[in-house]
Parts: structure tokens; C-alpha cells; sequence
């Protein structure tokens, strides 16, 4: 997002000038704002696989943590902007109501904190995390 305004008569020294925002910070934005919502149990892909190679890296000493950018991807405008995001639902839970919520608490967040206006929030749920699952998402604790 790009805001513009030339200095002069009538203008507060607040308008003057130009603010830019980047494409990952309505990421992150949104990616922490759909990881709040109940029954979100993670963002971007369900596979067992990619789940298991986070799990790991999360647990290596020194790495970098799961991105809050995970499963989020923006497009920003001047004034505008659009967002797809993927999620893993946790079994039992309306996926319906999940994606509601989560539509309800981005666009909020993402409105609220950059002025942008949210035209679109897609939703792709690419699993659903079962009570007997193992959670991969959750490093184990080094302390006994």
C-alpha cells in the first residue's frame, strides 16, 4: 500500500508524505490473526510430511522458528488487498464456523492495523488434525 499526499495549504504534517506497506506484513498480520481463532490447529499444509520436517526444525537448536507467515499469502495494493490462507482444522469442529471466524478476525486485524481494505479472504483447509494424531507442531519440552 502506497499513501501519497503533497505538502501544502491545508494539509497536517501527518498527511504529508508517503507510507508504504509490504506484502509479508499483512502476512503476518493475518497469519497470527487466524492462528487465534479456535479449532485452527496450524497453518499452511496438512501433509504429515511437511508437519514432521517443522516439527524438527523447530526442535534444532539456533533455528528459525515456524514462519507466522506459514500458509498466508497477500496481495497488496495501494488501497486494497487480498488474502489466501491454508489451514488445518482440529476434528469436530465446524469448518464452516472456523472459516467464518477466521474471515471475521483477519479482516478486523488486518483493517484495524493498516488502513488497507480487505476485498477477499480465501480459505483452503487442507486437513484435519485427529485426536489420535500425534502433534508435530509441538516442539518437547528439554526439561524433565
Amino acid at each position: 500500500m502506497t499513501e501519497s499526499a503533497a505538502g501544502g495549504p491545508g494539509k497536517t504534517p501527518g498527511d504529508r508524505g508517503r507510507t508504504t506497506i509490504a506484502d509479508g506484513v499483512v502476512e503476518k498480520i493475518a497469519g497470527l490473526a487466524a492462528r487465534e481463532v479456535v479449532g485452527v490447529h496450524a497453518m499452511g499444509s496438512g501433509s504429515g510430511l511437511s508437519r514432521t520436517f517443522g516439527a524438527v526444525r523447530d526442535r534444532v537448536p539456533g533455528a528459525q522458528r515456524a514462519s507466522v507467515t506459514r500458509g498466508v499469502k497477500a496481495e497488496v495494493g495501494e488501497v486494497q488487498t487480498a488474502l489466501d490462507l491454508e489451514i488445518v482444522v482440529d476434528y469436530g469442529v465446524s469448518i464452516r464456523e472456523v472459516a467464518r471466524v477466521v474471515r471475521e478476525n483477519v479482516v478486523s486485524a488486518v483493517e484495524r492495523m493498516t488502513g488497507l481494505e480487505v476485498v477477499e479472504v480465501n480459505i483452503a483447509v487442507s486437513d484435519v488434525k485427529l485426536p489420535d494424531e500425534e502433534d508435530e507442531e509441538e516442539p518437547e519440552s528439554r526439561l524433565q
